[in-house]
């Protein structure tokens, strides 16, 4: 079996703040540290070959703590904007819960959870997966048929993307899926790269 581990990074000082935060390079909030360095501690018998990615400091951060934390900073890394958080335009800094009271609560929903519904001038999580899945398909999964083993560090709605082509999540699905900061979620594939387990470590 080959283990990938998608990594979603800690908590943002964004998340803490409850705003939407995208594409801005925010850093890590100090529970997003810890959280970090608890995945760390998770995956201390884990030996990776090569660690994937997005080009924001939270993920960057998070991989870098990771691989501090299990004494493997040697590995090959690939950083690429394919990886990052989806783009969610206009929302980008503004307080969900304000947010919330003034378009309602099922409106944010759809803009934060649904697959082809996006806010103004940012990315749904349809479009997050045409950049996203292209990059697994071209750079990660030959790797993984290779036999290597792989970490990606990434975003609640890259990961998304992911698992919903991973585990065959329909449009309905997708919408009930969130991923945690800074807990490991482990898949086995197969020799041919079909996804045979998953779990959260």
């Amino acid at each position: 079996m080959n283990p990938v581990i998608l990594l979603r990074h800690g908590e943002s000082q964004w998340n803490l703040e409850n705003r939407f935060t995208g594409w801005v390079d925010v850093p890590l909030s100090q529970k997003g540290i810890e959280e970090a360095r608890n995945a760390g501690e998770k995956l201390k018998s884990f030996r990776f070959d090569r660690a994937f990615t997005s080009v924001l400091k939270r993920a960057k951060d998070t991989l870098d703590i990771v691989l501090d934390i299990i004494g493997q900073k040697d590995i090959p890394i690939d950083y690429h904007h394919a990886l990052n958080e989806r783009h969610y335009g206009d929302l980008q800094g503004l307080n969900k819960a304000e947010t919330a009271r003034k378009y309602g609560d099922a409106q944010v929903k759809i803009w934060r959870r649904s697959y082809d519904v996006s806010p103004r001038n940012g990315e749904s999580l349809k479009d997050t997966a045409e950049r996203t899945l292209p990059y697994w398909k071209k750079k990660i999964l030959p790797c993984v048929t290779k036999g290597e083993r792989i970490i990606i560090s990434a975003h609640g709605n890259s990961l998304r993307a992911l698992v919903m082509h991973l585990d065959n999540l329909s449009k309905e699905e997708v919408l009930e899926l969130n991923i945690p900061t800074g807990v490991p979620l482990l898949y086995e594939f197969d020799a041919s790269g079909k996804p045979t387990s998953h779990k959260y470590l």
